[in-house]
């Protein structure tokens, strides 16, 4: 299976100031891996390298011919500005193909039956002529992966999306991320202080503290020692979880054997 993107020891940063350094991982197609770590671990800029918006200093990065022919569907994290635009629905949808519309002055029948595709799939077709702003949080993000699913169906990257989403939300964000991922494939990476969440749906976890302090499966993380001193600094208030965040138990194992539970 080839990587949809690949690092090898890739370093990241900003004015000949490295804020990630040697970064080893892999998105393969159909991977749900979920990115955590304190604030200031380096997260956000890990993200505008994958992303592209930044350069390696060091090491390689590598983008399959796949992906780079598909592109990838980004869901930032929102702004006020952006969350009172003033547009419909479909507006909304049918821009995540700009891409593909290149210098033509509209949409092409094609480009509208994929947004109407999307808008189906994820359940706001009777939104389609309201008003964005007037959405509640959770429909918003409903549009915006819809959006981000027309500009591709290979890779989705998100930014703390379940900032400022009810629990009711939170979870049905959850479940439509996971039928994307599951049904059709479509590999997510989310960057997410939602911990509990993150290891029940992910099935990757990287550790970022500004280097990798754990990449692998997200059942082997709940075992190890960065998944144990990130879980302590949480109880001691000194990471601030986002909302919907759930500290899970932890059990951990000693030298003989023995089951610790913290």
């Amino acid at each position: 299976m080839t990587p949809l993107i690949k690092c090898e020891h890739v370093d990241f940063g900003y004015d000949n100031q490295d804020a990630v350094v040697d970064v080893d991982m892999e998105v393969n197609p159909g991977d749900y891996l979920c990115i955590v770590g304190e604030n200031g671990s380096g997260k956000s800029t890990l993200m505008k390298g994958l992303l592209g918006l930044l350069k390696p200093t060091a090491g390689r990065l590598t983008v399959s011919d796949e992906l780079k022919g598909s592109g990838i569907g980004y869901l930032p994290q929102q702004t006020a500005a952006q969350k009172d635009f003033p547009a419909t629905v479909l507006e909304v949808v049918l821009s995540g193909c700009l891409s593909r519309r290149g210098w033509r002055p509209f949409y092409s029948r094609a480009e509208k039956e994929i947004a109407g595709t999307n808008m189906e799939k994820l359940g706001i077709t009777p939104l389609k002529d309201l008003c964005y702003r007037e959405l509640s949080g959770g429909q918003q993000q409903r549009v915006l992966i819809a959006r981000a699913l027309c500009a591709t169906t290979q890779l989705l990257i998100l930014d703390e999306p379940i900032t400022g989403l009810d629990p009711t939300a939170i979870q049905e964000f959850y479940a439509m991320l996971r039928r994307l991922n599951r049904e059709d494939g479509v590999a997510i990476l989310m960057v997410s202080h939602d911990l509990r969440n993150a290891v029940e749906e992910a099935n990757k976890i990287l550790h970022l503290q500004k280097r990798v302090m754990f990449y692998g499966p997200a059942h082997d993380y709940m075992n190890s020692k960065a998944a144990g001193h990130f879980f302590h600094e949480k109880e001691q208030g000194r990471c601030k979880p986002t909302a919907g965040c759930h500290v899970p138990k932890l059990h951990m194992h000693t030298a003989d054997g023995k089951e610790e539970r913290q």
